[in-house]
């Protein structure tokens, strides 16, 4: 072995939520030997930025040092993956040093797209277009919500997998609740455009959702997405997928969210699921295991299990991937199973919430004994506001809930 190159029996790609808690599981579990690569030095709890950018939480609260949730015992590669070698079983990184591994764990996030629409980059740099998937962004929403007093106010989603995908619309509810507070409500035409043909995917949820758009008076264009963003003339291409037809429509505050993908780096590896154009790792989506190579295992957003990319689905898949991981050490069978388990807090106001869950039968599925979370609840908002980030912090990546 060279000087760079650094052995590993369990190596973990990604020191986010998936790769922080299953290493903790790990360690908990009597495993050793395991390393961690992630670049950050920074750790953030992102379902706070959508709070953040609707002025009911402070940036600074989602965020934490790396090395302060790094489990004990865990050796931390402050690097950056860039390759993957499966029948080598190494990690190259962007140092050039080589990390070899018995089993590897793929767990390093999406990536935002900001490229994928012309005039997105450009239009971030405005003082009228935020951003809650960026955290130096999420307060400049808030910002700009504040200011508004009337006009037109665009709200947007993209087509395809994305990370939280309820985190477009909470913003438009946050923003209009304050506008409603505020008594701007009626001066301000606020635009939601989805490329889904409904609110939500589970039907109880949609339902629920369609009574919040109609309260605010939101327009919702569904089965539609933005397509260009004209930051000079203040306006965007909507295209509807389904009319397929077009139009342009002038904004004075637009929030964009980019369309999603795995890593390029994952794109152009043998381990991307070479039907997906978004190159997430192939894997089987209730074991988790990659569909070729056996001693590799992806959980959290760049899996191509087609669950909703959350961390509720996380918190499901990474006790499946530690129990997998270590009968696939031992040469046992795999018996760990994942459901497809996803949930959604999706706020409805500055002080309510409807918590959706759901699994890969596209139906309810509820967690909380004796509370019918199908519709917005007040409750329901202390979870969201304080206790899910207790969870996360002090149970979750510690390899406990």
């Amino acid at each position: 072995m060279s000087a760079h190159t650094i052995d590993h029996k369990i190596a973990i790609i990604g020191g986010g939520n998936a790769g922080l808690s299953l290493a903790a599981r790990l360690r908990r579990a009597g495993m050793t030997d395991i390393g961690v690569i992630e670049p950050a030095g920074t750790h953030y709890y992102q379902p706070l930025w959508t709070l953040v950018g609707g002025g009911r939480a402070p940036a600074a609260e989602s965020a934490r040092s790396e090395a302060s949730v790094m489990p004990q015992g865990v050796g931390w590669i402050k690097d950056r993956a860039e390759g993957v070698d499966p029948e080598a079983q190494t990690v190259s990184t962007s140092s050039g040093t080589t990390v070899h591994y018995d089993h590897l764990v793929v767990c390093p996030g999406i990536q935002l797209d900001w490229d994928s629409v012309p005039g997105m980059t450009e239009s971030i740099d405005t003082p009228q277009v935020s951003s809650n998937y960026r955290y130096d962004l999420a307060p400049k929403t808030w910002q700009m919500i504040q200011k508004m007093r009337s006009g037109t106010a665009v709200f947007t989603m993209p087509s395809g997998p994305i990370k939280c995908a309820g985190a477009p619309q909470k913003i438009a509810y946050l923003a209009a609740d304050y506008w409603r507070e505020q008594g701007v409500l009626d001066a301000i035409r606020v635009v939601l455009v989805l490329p889904t043909p409904g609110m939500f995917g589970v039907p109880v949820f949609a339902e629920e959702l369609e009574r919040v758009v109609a309260r605010y008076g939101i327009e919702v264009r569904k089965n539609s997405e933005v397509t260009a963003v004209d930051p000079d003339g203040r306006s965007v291409t909507i295209t509807d997928n389904a009319a397929g037809v077009s139009e342009e429509l002038p904004y004075d505050l637009l929030h964009v969210v980019p369309r999603q993908s795995a890593p390029d780096w994952i794109k152009a590896s043998p381990i991307a699921d070479p039907d997906n154009p978004a190159g997430y790792v192939q894997i089987d989506k209730n074991t988790l295991r990659h569909s070729r190579f056996d001693n590799i295992f992806a959980l959290g957003d760049a899996g191509s299990s087609p669950n909703s990319k959350t961390g509720a689905a996380i918190r499901k898949q990474a006790p499946v991937v530690a129990e997998n991981l270590q009968a696939s050490i031992a040469g046992r069978p795999l018996t760990a199973q994942y459901g497809g388990y996803a949930s959604c807090p999706l706020t409805t106001s500055r002080n309510t919430m409807l918590l959706a869950e759901f699994d890969y039968t596209m139906q309810p599925a509820p967690s909380i004994p004796f509370i019918d979370t199908t519709h917005e609840r007040r409750d329901m908002w202390f979870l969201k506001r304080r206790g899910l980030p207790a969870l996360y912090w002090n149970a979750i990546l510690t390899g406990r809930a």
